[in-house]
């Protein structure tokens, strides 16, 4: 596998990273540099760690993993786009907790959008392909589309509001859905 094929595959695995952070952004307290640091360096993290333990954990945990990861995705974005939406119609309750840049919102988030990397990290291990520079790669550009999807959606965040709150929850519900959806049919 050359370089550039490992770019692609970089390059689709962080669409799912620069969607939410773009929702995410459009929440007033995912503007600023501390929390646009800590959602893209947990999303390149994440992005990172999930090739090495698919490669890892070969064929034995992919194949319980591949019968539900796709729901696992899915609840994790629409609990998190629930809440955005909850917070973005209700504002007097919306608090420090819904903020995606903090703790286990982060984690779940970040869990949500590099689990496919599992699936990836198998492949690699078949192709007999370099895990940790592949992963280094896919880590690298997922936290770099995510701070552009973060910058993107703070702009539009700070022009809209918290109408932008609610359409940055509706789009991790569909990302979601589409994720279910894709792998149900497929």
């Amino acid at each position: 596998m050359n370089f550039l094929e490992i770019i692609l595959i970089a390059l689709s695995m962080a669409m799912d990273a620069f969607a939410v952070c773009l929702g995410a952004g459009t929440q007033a307290r995912s503007s600023g540099a501390r929390p646009t640091f800590r959602l893209a360096f947990h999303f390149g993290l994440f992005q990172f760690l999930m090739p090495v333990l698919g490669w890892l954990a070969g064929a034995t945990i992919e194949r319980y993993i591949a019968v539900y990861d796709h729901w696992i995705a899915f609840g994790l974005l629409a609990f998190v786009g629930g809440r955005m939406v909850w917070s973005g119609i209700h504002p007097e309750e919306g608090s420090q907790k819904n903020d995606p840049s903090r703790g286990w919102t982060l984690v779940l988030l970040s869990i949500a959008v590099s689990i496919d990397a599992l699936a990836v990290g198998l492949s690699l291990a078949v192709l007999h392909v370099n895990v940790i520079w592949a992963a280094l790669v896919i880590g690298g550009v997922s936290a770099a589309l995510s701070l552009v999807g973060l910058t993107i959606g703070n702009r539009l965040g700070m022009r809209f509001g918290k109408t932008m709150e609610v359409i940055g929850g509706l789009i991790l519900i569909g990302i979601g859905l589409r994720t279910l959806i894709t792998h149900l049919m497929g």
